[in-house]
């Protein structure tokens, strides 16, 4: 029977959807909302668009992505198909229809499906009541649904006797968990009870009517400060007034609470004042209070039987009355260095009064100052800042400074400042610092113990800026500890710690720490100097102090050769140069420098750089040699120079051609079958045997020389042992020798002729016949006479003829022959006058006389050729 029921329910859909769908197809139901864990069921419905080719048979089914199972399919006709899904538990789920049809799926609706719970009974419900304002009420709804829930809140009304009237007095509903109501319609009762009801589409849910009295849940707005004052002449105390909301439940006693503060202090007091309400006014005196402090006050209220406080008033700030300063103020000073004209600037600082609580507010400072020795001259300043700087010239003065308020002054803080030609001792021994977990400590050792005041100072190095220090005064302690927080890491602090005699500063002692270190930020730059053959210096700056973040504790040099092992040398921090040695020669090196401290080290660029083939000393030994050996050959080729005609007189002495001599009158018709003479051409002409001539000498006879060249024959005979064999032709008597020998004994003095090399090698000696010529004028040097003379001589015996002696005769010498080593030149046959060329052979030619000096002159030496004497 319930099938035939859903059976008629899904036609009807059916033919409903067949009839209204506008799409292809419909889902049914749409959107529902089930229970969680529950069997969900939906009918998918296809548009007349689909028929006839296709039906229900064709429909599938997804959750979400995820196909459902065909078993879990069920088709009701041709046009509907459903899909049961048991144990639905998804909170939100979309529960999709598609036709499949040749192999392709195409979506055709789809619906989101949502599970929950139905409500839990409300329960701890509360209310809030604000006099003729709102009444609001809370409650707890229990498990969540996860489905839209609906709450209603009922107010009704009860008999004394707790029994609760069925009429309502009033509803409100919400979708969370209060609810309100408004003025008009919070009419007042002691005799209320409030209900709530939740709802959803699984089910509902009631609470009871839980009973509230209202004026135990009033809450009225907070009261207003008016004043918050102080009574002049009454120190350490403040007037509190207040004003009470006008909405309020009337004949209710009321109380009220006070809390102060003091903007010292994290925490607060509180004072309780009752009030009726009938009083519309409240005030009350705080005291027991600090002198010249500002305090913040706020009040609320409550009423007598209510459980609720009103919210806390808007605080109100005022002061207690002021009194004068009861502490001086921490003075100190940083002194500046001389100006040239003899003052000094003193940068004087101090720190607000570390009374507590403080007296009030400080109006300013009060600063006097005069000569150690002239209290007349005081002079007073007055600041509203805590430092100042005054100008003293280079005596001693003595400075004091005090606060003021509208109460008085502060005692007085007093500070010698010293002289400048002033030498103070030192006390401190020795300064040390160290670090722990959450401070830093100095210690220090003091050379006299009496001393039980100190001032610590600290600043950064960087810090140029006097008034930039921090300060401290120490007392009967020998060390200081503060909070690391109270430094910056990787920053380098000066400290001092100063000594003081009352308002006496002995001189310091400093030091410089870093409270926390890094390495360094960059490395060293390194510069290379001129590389040597086997070392090199390497120079490099300081890190900046900014960048250093510790101390730096030494370098380290690392070099590496070309394809080589990196090697690396280590050094202190104050160097700042280093010399690399026994470096490999001609050799490309790769350097760079690493700064450390403590915390690591950095390395600067790497530079590269490469090693000489030869040093210094190399090159030295190897130019010395060079240079010295070319100074002996530029001396020697100088020398050569300058001395070459002496060296070539001395080593190849120039002999002079008698066939080129201008002294002689060679015949011209000597026969030309003597094959030595044939041999002696020119380029153009040939002398002939007969046209030579021998001058003969110009100096008497009976001279020691002309007698040495008179006998010339016998001296050439006994020296050299001539071969000789006579051959007579006419006149002539020839005389054969051999060169060699000729060579060895020959005189300078003899006559000779010069022939080719090759000519001679071949050829007799031959005597020459001598003509006996006229003696020119003799010079003041013994020379003959010019060249012109003897051409004119030469003219006037064109006819004579030579006389042949026997070749027992003695040969005649010129002594021109003797001087020829000095002087040799001669004139070849082409430089010969050209009246002498064309005379007959048959006359004797006079020759131009011999010119000393004269370069181009040709010439054989006697070892060269046979010596011939004419007969």
């Amino acid at each position: 029977m319930f099938s035939c029921v859903i059976l008629m329910f899904v036609l009807l859909c059916s033919s409903i959807a067949e009839e209204n769908s506008v799409g292809d197809a419909d889902i049914f139901p749409s959107a529902p909302e089930i229970e969680r864990g529950s069997t969900l069921k939906l009918f998918c419905v296809l548009g007349k668009h689909y028929t006839p080719h296709r039906n229900a048979s064709h429909i599938i089914w997804k959750l979400n992505h995820e196909l459902i199972s065909e078993e879990n399919y069920n088709i009701v006709n041709e046009t509907v198909s459903s899909v049961t899904i048991h144990n639905f538990t998804y909170r939100k789920a979309h529960v999709k229809c598609f036709i499949k049809y040749l192999g392709e799926e195409q979506l055709l609706i789809h619906t989101e499906v949502k599970s929950g719970f139905p409500p839990d009974t409300p329960g701890n419900i509360s209310c809030i009541y604000c006099f003729d304002v709102e009444l609001t009420c809370t409650w707890t709804s229990g498990r969540e649904t996860n489905l839209r829930t609906n709450y209603t809140l009922y107010r009704k009304m009860m008999t004394e006797g707790g029994v609760t009237l069925p009429s309502t007095v009033g509803s409100c509903e919400s979708k969370v968990e209060s609810c309100s109501f408004y003025y008009p319609d919070t009419p007042y009762s002691s005799s209320f009870c409030f209900q709530v009801k939740a709802e959803n589409v699984l089910g509902e849910a009631s609470s009871g009517c839980v009973p509230i009295p209202m004026e135990k849940i009033e809450k009225f707005e907070p009261p207003e400060i008016l004043s918050v004052k102080k009574i002049t002449g009454i120190k350490q105390l403040l007037t509190v007034t207040w004003k009470m909301p006008e909405k309020i439940i009337p004949s209710q006693d009321l109380i009220c609470q006070v809390q102060y503060r003091n903007l010292y202090s994290n925490s607060s007091d509180f004072i309780t004042v009752p009030l009726n309400s009938a009083e519309k006014i409240g005030s009350c005196n705080l005291t027991g209070l600090w002198d010249s402090t500002e305090y913040s006050v706020a009040i609320r209220c409550i009423s007598a039987v209510s459980i609720f406080w009103s919210e806390w008033s808007r605080g109100k700030r005022a002061s207690t009355e002021e009194k004068a300063p009861s502490e001086k103020v921490d003075l100190w000073r940083v002194i500046e260095s001389s100006h040239p004209a003899g003052s000094r600037s003193v940068h004087l600082m101090w720190k607000p009064l570390s009374s507590f609580p403080p007296s009030g507010r400080i109006l300013g400072y009060k600063i006097q100052y005069f000569p150690e020795n002239n209290a007349a001259l005081k002079m007073t300043n007055i600041s509203t800042d805590k430092k100042t700087i005054l100008l003293l010239n280079k005596e001693a003065y003595i400075i004091s400074v005090t606060a003021y308020n509208s109460a008085g002054n502060s005692p007085e803080a007093v500070l010698r400042i010293p002289s400048t030609d002033e030498k103070s001792s030192q006390v401190i021994e020795t300064v040390r610092t160290f670090t722990t977990s959450e401070e830093v400590v100095v210690e220090w050792v003091a050379f006299e113990p009496e001393v039980t005041e100190y001032v610590v100072e600290w600043y950064e190095e960087l810090e140029t800026d006097p008034f930039g220090r921090s300060w401290q005064h120490v007392s009967n302690s020998t060390n200081w500890k503060t909070n690391k927080k109270n430094f910056k890491p990787f920053v380098c602090y000066n400290i001092s710690v100063y000594p003081l005699y009352g308002n006496k500063v002995a001189a310091p002692y400093s030091i410089q720490t870093y409270v926390q270190q890094k390495k360094p930020s960059e490395g060293p730059v390194t510069e290379t100097g001129i590389p040597g053959k086997n070392e090199v210096t390497l120079k490099w700056k300081e890190i900046s102090k900014n960048k250093r973040n510790g101390f730096i504790s030494n370098y380290t040099i690392f070099y590496k050769p070309e394809d080589g092992k990196e090697l690396n040398e280590t050094v202190n921090s104050d160097v700042l140069q280093y010399r690399l040695k026994s470096l490999q020669a001609n050799t490309q090196y790769t350097v760079y420098i690493m700064a450390s401290n403590e915390a690591g080290g950095t390395s600067g660029e790497p530079k590269t750089f490469k090693t000489l083939k030869f040093n210094q000393e190399d090159v030295i030994f190897i130019a010395l040699p060079v240079g010295l050996s070319m100074l002996v050959l530029l001396g020697l080729w100088t020398t050569y120079i300058l001395k070459k005609h002496a060296f070539k007189k001395a080593c190849w002495p120039d002999i002079p051609n008698p066939a080129d001599s201008i002294a002689v009158e060679w015949p011209l018709d000597a026969p030309m079958n003597n094959s030595f003479l044939k041999g002696v051409t020119t380029e153009a002409k040939t002398a002939d045997f007969e046209d030579i001539s021998v001058l003969e000498h110009c100096f008497p006879e009976d001279s020691q020389e002309g007698s040495l060249l008179m006998n010339c024959e016998n001296h050439v005979s006994a020296c050299t042992g001539i071969n000789t064999k006579g051959m007579i032709n006419r006149d002539k008597k020839i005389l054969y020798n051999t060169e060699n020998e000729v060579a060895k004994c020959s005189s300078p003095s003899m006559p000779y002729i010069i022939t080719d090399q090759d000519v001679r090698s071949q050829m007799h000696s031959a005597l020459i016949p001598v003509k006996k010529i006229q003696c020119i004028e003799k010079l003041e040097d013994g020379v003959c006479g010019s060249p012109q003379q003897t051409s004119i001589k030469n003219e006037e015996n064109d006819h004579e003829v030579l006389k042949l002696e026997d070749f027992s005769e003695k040969a005649l010498f010129n002594p021109y022959l003797k001087n020829s080593v000095k002087t040799r030149e001669f004139l070849s046959s082409d430089n010969l006058p050209e009246h002498s060329k064309n005379e007959p052979k048959s006359q004797s030619t006079v020759l131009p006389p011999f010119h000393q000096n004269v370069a181009g002159q040709s010439y054989v030496t006697v070892d060269m050729f046979g010596l011939a004497t004419a007969h």
